[in-house]
């Protein structure tokens, strides 16, 4: 039996130097940075490894190599100091991530490098994947079916220490490629997990930084995996935000009954269809559970872009066309992009301890997905091996670090409560709550351009927000061929005539 990964992920997705001696204590390690091409970009880029400890308490111990890529600035003459790109996940690997981010932070990128590293377990970072989620059929796997020996056959696939693959170390390898690459300060941006790991290095190696940017936060205070609560609160937006635009409202007024009754249909047996493949055009069976149905709507819940698709996945859902739902499950085919073994190597000993069963029994308490994130996650974490993180691992970040948090109030994940528990306790630091986005504000063109003022003026207070008020709110598709509300008072021709009669 193959784990359903992507289910199992989509429940875990995202002060003084202590630690300096690590640094000293280490020897240089050789760098390699040679001109090279990446996937989705057309111009030459840099890129480099660097050879460190495995474990950096053991000079003489195993070495492991720290891939890295540098996009270089458009005009690099003012010499500015770079930025430092933080993945998210637990599990991304940030140069798979390069040909995004070249587009997505080209403003940034005009004046000043970008650092990209692959966390210690992931991409080219002596990676830590479980193969056969790589093999998973998205279509007749489903969450229910998980079994320990999934994990076991994940686990025999590794090597190497696992307790080394901690979020601590990860920036010791950041910090050691920082300073190898010769910057005497870099600014950094942490999206999602990305946040966690820049507080972490906010706490840890705080002279090393000019400033930071927190986007979508995940903060220490605040154990990755309770989704339960917050992701409720975004699919309730969703819904109210649809029955306020007129076109969604008009087309799925009983969009929140809807959705329950599909849930309550799903919980009783799964249903299995036959239906088009949505790549090859061959006919496959697709198997749809109550937990792949909640959990493939709530990975919607993350982009403004795929949460327009929301109502139509669910009402043709409840009207029994599961192809729509088919087509958003078949962009996981190939893998999430996610690490896996990396992922549940840090949620399993980082944050899933630190959840009480009153946390769990008040995370569950909600009418969208239950408890379903944290028993998932629980049943892998059972069976994963156990490291204890430093003394100092769960010390609130108070450094005193020009700090940008930024927050997507409709976040399915990291709402914007995450945010102020971070900025409460940063002096220098300013949080922005973006209300027409979700997860990640500087997907948006706005989000970028207050992140590339705040990297210019590193005064997080004084920043030109306007262009917050311009974000459109938030719309809805209302046909299967677009933003077509059918006619079904006429004789036109409807987007679903056949779903429509069926119904009727």
């Amino acid at each position: 039996m193959k784990i359903n990964w992507k289910g199992l992920c989509s429940a875990s997705l995202l002060i003084a130097i202590t630690s300096s001696s690590w640094a000293k204590n280490s020897v240089k390690q050789p760098l390699t940075l040679t001109s090279c091409h990446i996937e989705g970009i057309r111009q030459q880029v840099q890129c480099g490894t660097l050879v460190t400890l495995e474990n950096y308490a053991k000079s003489d111990g195993v070495k492991i190599d720290i891939n890295f890529v540098v996009l270089p600035a458009i005009d690099n003459s003012q010499k500015k100091q770079p930025l430092m790109f933080l993945a998210g996940g637990p599990g991304q690997a940030a140069t798979e991530l390069a040909s995004r981010i070249f587009r997505g932070f080209n403003e940034i990128r005009k004046t000043r490098d970008l650092i990209l590293i692959d966390q210690r377990g992931t991409g080219k970072s002596h990676p830590l994947q479980c193969e056969n989620s790589l093999e998973l059929d998205p279509y007749t796997s489903i969450p229910e079916n998980f079994a320990l020996s999934d994990i076991e056959q994940c686990l025999a696939q590794l090597t190497g220490d696992l307790s080394q693959y901690n979020s601590e170390n990860a920036i010791r390898d950041f910090e050691a490629v920082r300073e190898a690459l010769g910057h005497q300060q870099v600014h950094i941006y942490g999206g999602s997990y990305g946040t966690r790991a820049g507080l972490i290095y906010m706490r840890m190696f705080p002279n090393s930084l000019k400033s930071v940017v927190l986007d979508s936060v995940g903060p220490i205070e605040v154990p990755i995996g309770l989704f339960g609560k917050s992701a409720e609160q975004s699919f309730i937006k969703l819904i109210e935000n649809c029955q306020n635009e007129e076109s969604c409202a008009t087309q799925y007024p009983a969009l929140a009954k809807e959705f329950t009754a599909i849930t309550n249909k799903l919980s009783q047996a799964p249903v299995t269809v036959e239906i088009v493949h949505p790549r090859l055009g061959t006919k496959t069976a697709f198997t749809i559970s109550k937990d792949k149905f909640i959990s493939s709507i709530q990975m919607q819940l993350y982009s403004m872009e795929t949460r327009s698709l929301v109502p139509l996945l669910i009402h043709q859902a409840y009207l029994g066309n599961y192809m729509p739902l088919a087509g958003i499950i078949a962009q996981s085919e190939g893998g999430m992009g996610i690490y896996i073994a990396l992922h549940l190597n840090i949620v399993c000993n980082e944050d899933f301890p630190k959840i009480s069963a009153d946390m769990k029994a008040v995370d569950a308490d909600n009418n969208f997905a239950k408890g379903m994130s944290l028993v998932m996650v629980g049943k892998a974490c059972a069976a994963w091996p156990t490291y204890q993180p430093s003394a100092d691992f769960y010390q609130t970040v108070t450094a005193d670090i020009p700090t940008l948090i930024m927050s997507g109030e409709l976040d399915p994940v990291t709402p914007a409560s995450n945010g102020e528990k971070s900025h409460v306790n940063l002096p220098n630091s300013h949080h922005i709550i973006s209300k027409n986005n979700a997860h990640i504000v500087a997907s948006t063109a706005c989000g970028i351009k207050i992140v590339n003022e705040f990297l210019e003026k590193k005064t997080p207070k004084e920043l030109d927000e306007s262009c917050l008020e311009e974000i459109p709110e938030e719309s809805f598709m209302v046909g299967l061929n677009g933003g077509v509300v059918p006619d079904v008072s006429s004789n036109a021709m409807s987007t679903e005539p056949n779903l429509i009669q069926a119904k009727e």
